[in-house]
């Protein structure tokens, strides 16, 4: 099989990679910088813009499928109504999109209905499509690194309400499953870990495995929004200000029968937060310890 991974050097499409290879895919990633000194991997790597349709077209000819995974943006529904049309134009025969967990209430959440147009477009495209709806990332707190390490603060303001967060190794897992076999047509998977986690559980777990420690940095969505517009633009933290209102106003956490659905396209129990952890944990205190 000969899969596209379009956004394929980024922690998602990086293990979406990894995971098409052992199961002994050819994979052609696509990026705008075509570099395959970032992946290391025996891929091809192509070269191409969604924000520039004019650069869209070979690198989605003689392709089984495609995983299309947009970036944050401002342009995110263009470049996904782009990449979408290029595959349909390409011939790609199915189209794995990933999107986000998408509960009622949270299309008023920007990056979140950024997406919905691009969903509707993927199942309108005349080709076998499925979609994957992951929750918020546990691997976004490698970004929050220094914070906890250096600081002793969980500073991503979830609430208390729980968000039952997922591994992206989880979602690799996912798309190749949906790549592999049959029966997933047409099908909508939300995608979560095996259970829901509030700040203050959050900080409680980097403290047992750190060893110091590490206070929740609270619910004012505000104060972070200040602190945040210090590395992130403007409009992103606007964005993120939004959608953490709704996880403290509303949770954000799986039903039991959407947990089933994922463990039985998973072949496997949800990846626990609590692993995420411990397997940081040594890196991050190494790293610590250098860095003194």
């Amino acid at each position: 099989m000969n899969v596209l991974v379009v956004g394929g050097t980024g922690t998602v499409g990086t293990q979406v990679t990894r995971r098409l290879l052992e199961k002994g895919a050819k994979v052609r990633v696509m990026s705008r910088s075509a570099d395959r000194s970032k992946l290391q991997l025996p891929v091809e790597t192509v070269h191409g813009d969604l924000e520039k349709p004019d650069t869209l077209g070979s690198q989605f000819t003689d392709v089984d499928g495609m995983f299309l995974l947009n970036a944050l943006s401002q342009t995110e529904t263009a470049q996904g109504l782009a990449a979408v049309e290029a595959a349909r134009k390409g011939g790609v025969k199915k189209i794995v999109y990933m999107s986000v967990l998408m509960p009622p209430g949270s299309e008023t959440i920007p990056h979140f209905a950024s997406k919905i147009p691009v969903e509707q477009a993927v199942r309108e495209s005349g080709t076998e499509w499925t979609i994957l709806r992951p929750n918020n990332f546990y691997q976004n707190d490698l970004g929050l690194r220094d914070a906890i390490v250096n600081y002793g603060v969980y500073s991503q303001p979830i609430g208390d309400r729980g968000v039952t967060r997922v591994d992206v190794r989880d979602i690799a897992d996912a798309a190749v499953g949906v790549f592999f076999e049959s029966g997933h047509d047409g099908a909508i998977y939300p995608l979560n870990g095996p259970r829901a986690w509030s700040g203050e559980e959050t900080a409680r777990t980097y403290t047992e495995n750190l060893g110091h420690t590490v206070q929740y940095g609270g619910d004012d969505v505000e104060a972070w929004g200040r602190q945040a517009s210090a590395f992130l633009p403007e409009w992103l933290v606007h964005d993120l200000k939004i959608m953490y209102r709704f996880f403290q106003e509303r949770g954000f956490q799986a039903t039991p029968e959407e947990i089933e659905m994922q463990r039985k396209l998973l072949g496997h129990d949800p990846r626990a937060f609590e692993t995420f952890v411990w397997e940081v944990a040594p890196l991050w205190r190494s790293a610590a310890v250098e860095g003194r």
